[in-house]
């Protein structure tokens, strides 16, 4: 991510990012912690604190005072004219203990060349909590989670990256919507290949992988995030149920060779690098598809998961009877009430409900794509 400087401990792995997350959200701006960094930062100080405390950390203290004081952003300010750390408990409600001379494990491989920097680091991995460095030389509060390091930015340059990646996504996801109902047409047709629906998983993708992005941004800015979340929300609504369903329509029949199930598939599309998301044979074989020029080109047609998701009132019990049964989208269409009604738990004015809601998905995306 570009809003960030972060420097990964070796060994360490993406199992971290929801503790990052966490500990991004207990510093991210409108929080006591932060207002009380921003003092110890106004101020010309620096400070060393750590946000949890346990035997380890215990062990790795000398020195400094026992408080367990109630936590307070003028607190932290004046504590952090003391030579040495804080020590905070992991709810950020006391202070534990001040003026603490903390002594990890040197033997912790670090990268950071700055005393009160390398000691940041290797706490966060040896003691495995939060802790937060501000520099006073450099003048920037920087967060270490297991050993990653993430600068805290002020909210204006946060939120202009934010921005940017929302009209990112808002371009991204109107080309969703047109694949996405060009993908409808075909199916009410029967005219899909391989090609179509990688398009569509494809954009899928890119879409979650930005809105991600985005979240990332929420957590960061607090309470000035308010606004930009509502609109992510609104945005996405819709985009990881449709991604499965997809998945659940075209994913390959297993065979002696292949067996591809559905979280394969969606766990194999998760993978893919950025590059790799940009070619669509790498994509279709993330679906389990060979991926050649002929295997694109090749017709599928889907179990009929997608459209009937969009039917009103449809309970997933009777859609996986529906598909099990009927075993394809365009014998789904074929049906008349009264077959619909050989399944189990559909009445006739449930039948009746899907018949039409099938008839009117059909009409739409037909009409969408040749008027």
């Amino acid at each position: 991510m570009a809003a960030s400087d972060r420097t990964a401990a070796p060994g360490k792995s993406g199992s971290s990012d929801g503790l990052m997350r966490a500990s991004l959200s207990a510093v991210a701006p409108g929080t006591a912690l932060r207002d009380g960094l921003e003092r110890v930062l106004r101020g010309n100080t620096g400070g060393l604190i750590v946000l949890g405390m346990d035997k380890t950390v215990e062990t790795m203290c000398t020195g400094g005072f026992v408080l367990d004081v109630e936590f307070s952003a003028t607190r932290l300010r004046e504590l952090c004219k003391l030579d040495g750390a804080l020590i905070l408990d992991k709810d950020i409600t006391k202070i534990v203990r001040a003026g603490v001379q903390l002594v990890p494990d040197a033997s912790i491989p670090t990268e950071e060349t700055g005393t009160r920097h390398r000691t940041a680091q290797r706490v966060s991995i040896q003691a495995g909590f939060p802790v937060v460095s501000v520099s006073q030389s450099m003048r920037l509060i920087a967060l270490y989670v297991d050993g990653q390091r993430r600068v805290l930015e002020d909210s204006a340059a946060i939120l202009s990256r934010a921005n940017q990646a929302l009209a990112t996504l808002e371009r991204y996801k109107l080309r969703l919507d047109e694949v996405a109902g060009t993908l409808s047409a075909l199916e009410i047709e029967d005219l899909v290949t391989v090609r179509d629906v990688s398009a569509v998983a494809q954009r899928l993708e890119m879409v979650r992988r930005i809105a991600t992005e985005i979240a990332e941004y929420v957590v960061e800015l607090g309470t000035d995030g308010r606004l930009l979340s509502l609109q992510l929300d609104e945005l996405i609504a819709g985009v990881e149920p449709e991604r499965e369903l997809v998945v659940r329509d075209y994913v390959p029949e297993p065979t002696a060779k292949r067996a591809r199930t559905v979280p394969d598939a969606l766990a194999e599309l998760d993978s893919l690098t950025h590059a790799e998301l940009l070619e669509l044979p790498t994509v279709a074989r993330a679906l389990g598809y060979s991926g050649s020029p002929e295997a694109l080109d090749s017709a599928v047609s889907p179990r009929g998961y997608r459209l009937l998701a969009k039917v009103p009132r449809l309970p997933n019990t009777v859609i996986e009877r529906l598909v099990e049964y009927f075993g394809g989208l365009q014998k789904l269409l074929a049906a008349s009430v009264d077959d619909l009604q050989t399944v189990e738990g559909v009445g006739e004015a449930r039948a009746r409900s899907v018949r039409e809601g099938l008839s009117r998905l059909a009409e739409s995306s037909i009409l969408e794509r040749y008027v």
